[in-house]
């Protein structure tokens, strides 16, 4: 019975090497992979705020699918998402507080628009927003102080005053350009 339990004890001691070692590479694996994808996403130069036009007249792309309740009800949801297809001189000078700066974003366009056609058409919408009530507060007051007539930098200033005290990070958003500047 001894060498029997030797024997157990032996086999265990090679399948958990074995584990261990089919671990390390499939983490080495993951790791390549997303390494590689960071390279060849930071490869293209960002579009900034002063270089997106807003989207045509007309009709947008659907909403993008995904399997959660939205955290905010749809009509605000599809609000923000258009206000961030149609104005991104605003949102694109506005911060985002939700930690997504570690997705990549640069402001809080990015949480709701992934990419853009040459003309501003949305070629891809970023389901984030959908699932972030920071993403879509931030969003919505922005387009609330936008359409009472306050200027890029005044929303800046207030998004940043409401929301920097409460969240420790942001996304790493340009000041938006004085006044008369050239963009």
């Amino acid at each position: 019975m001894a060498v029997h339990t030797e024997f157990q004890s032996a086999t265990m001691v090679v399948m958990v090497r074995q584990l261990v070692l089919a671990g390390l590479l499939v983490f080495g694996a993951t790791l390549a992979v997303s390494v590689t994808a960071d390279a060849q996403q930071g490869s293209k130069p960002p579009t900034t705020a002063a270089q997106m036009r807003p989207a045509p007249p007309g009709a947008l792309p659907p909403l993008p699918r995904v399997f959660f309740e939205p955290v905010r009800p749809m009509p605000i949801v599809t609000q923000v998402y258009e206000f961030a297809a149609r104005h991104p001189e605003v949102l694109g000078y506005i911060p985002c507080y939700c930690g997504c700066e570690s997705r990549g974003h640069n402001g809080n366009h990015d949480c709701f628009v992934k990419s853009r056609a040459a003309n501003g058409r949305i070629t891809e919408w970023e389901a984030h927003g959908m699932g972030c009530a920071v993403c879509l507060d931030v969003g919505r007051e922005a387009m609330t102080l936008f359409n009472q007539g306050m200027s890029v930098s005044a929303i800046r200033t207030a998004i940043d005053k409401k929301y920097s005290v409460h969240f420790p990070s942001r996304t790493p958003t340009p000041q938006p350009p004085k006044a008369g500047a050239k963009s």
